[in-house]
């Protein structure tokens, strides 16, 4: 068997059964998707760092394979579990998207001999407040939400998500679009089962801890993302010392699936530097 082949299982953590794949050997590599999808995201990513990486990709519960069920938990909770479960130990590399970020960025400042390096895709810190505008979308979406239309709701995220602002379905990758509308939409019927109570990664917002990262930080934004990430891009890079960013043209939230190949470069060369 290929050392690199994938291995899939799922993790008990917290009464719950969490959805993890590993494969590949080498220093670990950790991607965490998006609020808007689940470990899908990374198809492209997963496969080809597993060729110089120990990479691990996995459904946040509530998300993808990873039912929800009754009780208090914190994704940082699973999180740290599920390393433990695998016995992953050794700084890691951490990649996160929009929430999967968030967390990664709050694990980064709570675990901070666990982490390598941290690569931040479309997302921010916990606690940022920025005055921005929203996508066009949204007040239809609250609609949707009120109304409890999950399909309307999810081709409306898919429109400020995957198409984001100034672009329209029509100016995207199909294929990418329908499996960004099939994560989503997922996500949003284990969400309608309203089942566990969700607690705070930290206890004091990572925006306000900004200073305390002493790691390399990649921030990696689309040019068509929402205005408030575009934002929370150049606030991390104002306040993280070790930080730069990397902006991708003709790409929204879920970046990486919007130009797979464009992305894995930037990714690739960043670790690269890590290693030399």
């Amino acid at each position: 068997m290929p050392t690199n082949a994938a291995v899939s299982g799922f993790a008990p953590i917290g009464g719950a059964r969490l959805y993890y794949e590993t494969a590949g050997e080498g220093r670990p590599l950790v991607m965490i998707h998006a609020g808007v999808a689940d470990s899908r995201q990374w198809n492209n990513e997963f496969a080809r760092f597993a060729d110089a990486f120990h990479v691990l990709r996995y459904d946040m519960r509530g998300y993808g394979k990873s039912e929800p069920v009754e009780g208090a938990f914190s994704h940082m909770g699973d999180l740290i579990a599920l390393l433990d479960h695998l016995g992953i130990n050794e700084p890691l590399m951490l990649m996160g998207c929009s929430m999967g970020g968030g967390l990664a960025l709050n694990f980064a400042l709570a675990q901070p001999t666990r982490v390598r390096a941290l690569i931040m895709v479309g997302s921010g810190p916990s606690g940022l407040k920025l005055d921005t505008p929203e996508h066009p979308k949204e007040a239809e979406a609250e609609e949707a939400i009120k109304a409890g239309q999950l399909d309307r709701l999810a081709e409306l995220e898919a429109q400020i998500w995957f198409d984001g602002m100034g672009r329209t379905p029509e100016q995207v990758n199909p294929g990418m679009r329908a499996l960004a509308y099939e994560m989503n939409r997922l996500a949003l019927s284990h969400e309608a089962k309203k089942l566990g109570e969700r607690l705070p990664d930290i206890e004091t917002p990572s925006a306000e801890r900004l200073g305390e990262l002493a790691i390399p930080v990649l921030v990696i934004v689309g040019a068509n993302d929402v205005p408030y990430l575009q934002a929370a891009a150049d606030h991390m890079i104002a306040n993280i010392p070790s930080a730069r960013k990397v902006v991708m043209q003709d790409a929204a939230h879920l970046c990486n699936m919007d130009h797979p190949e464009e992305f894995y470069g930037i990714v690739k060369t960043f670790l690269d530097g890590l290693l030399e």
